[in-house]
């Protein structure tokens, strides 16, 4: 399989922030969006930004900036759907999602999806973390998608689907564990507590 291309899905409302764009708040000497580009960048072979409305706020990053095909707030299959569509005319065979809120995630992220991805024949894996003993909980902004199933995500959505679980498991989905060290590495930014406590990590 061809090295994968990144969406970073920066598509939320950020209700819980007062809106606006999560990932354009400060972090450290960058932004939460800057510490997840030099994060999954290193680890794919090209990068695209999910995002609906003006696009020029993200102008300084230099990345592409791809919107929503889906009329509404479909949530983050939505944003897969965009970054699919683009990595589609990039001729790439799969993308590799990650959230503009979290920029702490493994950086060894892409190799270990494609890694349980190994021998599936449209590779689709989502990220996880163990859930004391009782499972794996799961992190649905953070997987491995083939370009070959877009079509089937498009429809999906035309009809209503929004829960990313439920379209995985249709499609046999693997799922990928990564340890929880000191903290959990999907750790997000929710509110402005958890921005203190990611100045804090950081």
């Amino acid at each position: 399989m061809k090295q994968p291309f990144g969406v970073i899905l920066a598509g939320g409302l950020a209700t819980r922030m007062g809106g606006g764009d999560k990932g354009l708040l400060p972090l450290g000497r960058g932004t939460l969006l800057s510490h997840v580009i030099d994060r999954l960048e290193p680890q794919v072979a090209g990068l695209a930004l999910n995002a609906n409305g003006d696009a020029a706020r993200f102008s300084s990053f230099g990345l592409p900036v791809v919107a929503d095909s889906i009329e509404g707030f479909a949530g983050p299959l939505a944003g897969v759907l965009a970054g699919l569509d683009w990595a589609a005319e990039q001729g790439a065979d799969a993308i590799v999602t990650a959230a503009a809120d979290t920029p702490f995630f493994p950086p060894d992220l892409v190799p270990q999806l494609l890694l349980i991805g190994a021998g599936m024949e449209h590779p689709l894996v989502l990220a996880a973390t163990p859930d004391d003993g009782r499972g794996q909980v799961r992190h649905p902004t953070f997987g491995l998608w083939p370009v070959a199933l877009r079509n089937d995500l498009r429809a999906a959505l035309q009809g209503g689907l929004r829960k990313v679980v439920l379209w995985t498991e249709k499609h046999q989905g693997r799922e990928a564990v990564f340890p929880v060290t000191k903290f959990d590495p999907f750790f997000n930014v929710n509110t402005p507590e958890d921005l203190k406590q990611a100045e804090a990590l950081l």
